[in-house]
């Protein structure tokens, strides 16, 4: 199972940096064109639209997957574990079930633009309603697959429900307080008072 859902996961990814890089070579080549040779790319700008599509429903799956979708945790982190797990169950049902209207509106998109083609790249506008079923299958199947693990493993909340800091927050925590440059320079003065004292005695 971990090696499918790592496979998987590089498939995406490498579908991602595709996007990515199609994206940067059309919209700036279609620059290049425009203002040195006078000419232009006519369907850069609607596939760059229609690659940004799928590159952010692929980057809403790896997050998913991830856990890197923002959430309040104000609460949750208070509860008991039993409760966490509660908490965690129905949220992600309710997800799920948001999931699935979000894929039968797809899909019900794709099929009635099968027949209705962009105007400049002339491709069915069902390639871009048809990406919102893939990831709305996927986040399903794995937010269902985080469920069952949490209401059979008992220590799987503590993995899913994990909370990654900002960058903010981890340099506040590691920087030091006044109260704490404080306390430090008074611990020094007392260690050489200390020293110094020693050394009086001993002469």
């Amino acid at each position: 199972m971990e090696k499918i859902t790592s496979l998987s996961k590089l498939i995406i990814n490498v579908l991602m940096a595709l996007c990515l890089t199609a994206m940067a070579i059309l919209v700036f080549g279609n620059v290049v064109l425009r203002y040195l040779f006078d000419s232009g790319i006519t369907w850069s700008d609607e596939m760059s639209r229609f690659l940004f599509v799928y590159l952010v429903f692929f980057g809403a799956i790896v997050a998913v997957k991830d856990n890197e979708h923002l959430g309040v945790d104000t609460l949750v982190k208070k509860l008991p574990p039993f409760l966490k797990r509660v908490v965690y169950m129905a949220s992600n049902a309710v997800v799920v079930y948001m999931l699935y209207l979000v894929g039968e509106g797809s899909w019900k998109m794709t099929l009635l633009s099968v027949h209705t083609r962009a105007p400049a790249t002339q491709l069915p506008l069902s390639f871009v309603y048809f990406v919102g079923v893939i990831a709305s299958v996927c986040m399903g199947i794995i937010l269902i697959s985080n469920i069952i693990r949490v209401s059979i493993d008992k220590t799987y909340i503590d993995k899913v429900s994990r909370v990654v800091e900002s960058e903010e927050e981890i340099q506040l925590n590691n920087s030091e307080t006044p109260e704490r440059q404080e306390t430090k320079e008074i611990g020094m003065k007392l260690e050489n008072h200390q020293l110094h004292t020693a050394e009086g005695a001993d002469r």
